[in-house]
């Protein structure tokens, strides 16, 4: 009795369990449509929903593996500044905030740069997303832009920024304010060199950085829905004491009215930098483009997860291998 009680029966019952639970990393739920996606199906689309089209937020390496050649690619060191330089603390010392977000992330700074080619021209990319501490500009995205921006000029490459921010790193103080001037002189770098400086708007650019180098682009495009501006809707209502129209700030609105040149799905961006920079560099493009990694868009995959009701759950849930942004 004690052998069928303490060997087989907890053997039956962690047999049945596993075939029942499904592992949580294997499917999504649209924010904006509910639907859920496959993450292998997720991953093939660049984290744009297949059903409605939303564009989810990817991180620098999956930006890096859409944009360059055959997704090849080297990034460059993180520069070194110091950590906290004005020994911030509010609920939290700043040092603990930082150590969570490279911790969450696997990644130093709010900013990753790589240099690679782009249908055979070399180019410098830079990543800047929301993931780290809300992309917020402090000295270590300051000292990477400017050292990427500079080597961008010594090397003759075209600088393109993915940019997602919340604004200025207010654990910085001054010193993130001062982030700002110093990465407009190295665009003026780059204009001096006649290089191009592609700005690509995503969701959400907000604050000092959409008031500084992410709105002083040769060329803006946003990717579709993104919002884009310097502060919140609701602290502009409630200044003006009127109602903004709808889609206001979104990226769509902004082309209406001429803040940005083009909204480009996240598919169609890599041959648009690749047209633009060949344009601005007066090269012609080749006709045998080389293409970027290819993910596996027609996956196996199993059904989706079902509750009691037959309704898929209503938490979202993480993909597996997804970008983080």
């Amino acid at each position: 009795m004690n052998w069928i009680a303490n060997f087989v029966r907890p053997r039956i019952k962690s047999l049945i369990a596993g075939k029942a639970e499904t592992p949580e990393n294997l499917w999504k739920k649209c924010p904006s449509c509910g639907d859920m996606i496959f993450h292998r199906d997720l991953d093939a689309a660049q984290n744009v929903c297949p059903q409605c089209g939303y564009h989810m937020r990817i991180g620098p390496q999956a930006r890096f593996g859409a944009i360059f050649d055959a997704g090849m690619f080297e990034e460059l060191p993180p520069p070194e500044v110091p950590a906290d330089p004005l020994k911030f603390r509010d609920e939290r010392r700043y040092t603990d905030r930082l150590k969570d977000a490279r911790a969450k992330t696997g990644r130093q700074e709010a900013v990753t740069v790589a240099r690679g080619t782009i249908d055979g021209t070399p180019a410098m990319l830079a990543v800047q997303p929301f993931d780290f501490l809300g992309g917020s500009l402090g000295m270590g995205v300051g000292e990477a832009l400017v050292t990427a921006m500079q080597a961008a000029v010594e090397e003759k490459r075209p600088f393109i920024l993915f940019v997602s921010s919340g604004g200025a790193r207010m654990q910085e103080g001054i010193l993130s304010l001062m982030q700002m001037p110093r990465v407009t002189v190295g665009v003026d770098l780059l204009h001096e060199a006649g290089l191009p400086y592609i700005v690509v708007l995503t969701d959400p650019t907000t604050g000092g950085v959409s008031a500084s180098y992410a709105m002083l682009g040769d060329v803006h495009i946003a990717e579709p829905g993104a919002l884009i501006g310097f502060t919140g809707q609701r602290v502009i209502e409630n200044t003006i004491r009127e109602r903004l129209p709808e889609g206001f700030q979104r990226a769509e609105y902004l082309l209406d009215h001429g803040m940005v040149d083009m909204v480009v799905h996240r598919h169609e961006l890599r041959a648009t930098i690749s047209r633009l920079i060949h344009l601005m560099l007066n090269r012609p493009r080749p006709k045998t483009r080389a293409a970027p990694a290819v993910i596996n868009a027609n996956p196996t995959k199993p059904s989706p997860p079902k509750t009691n009701g037959g309704v898929a759950p209503q938490a979202p849930l993480k993909a597996a291998g997804a970008g983080r942004s």
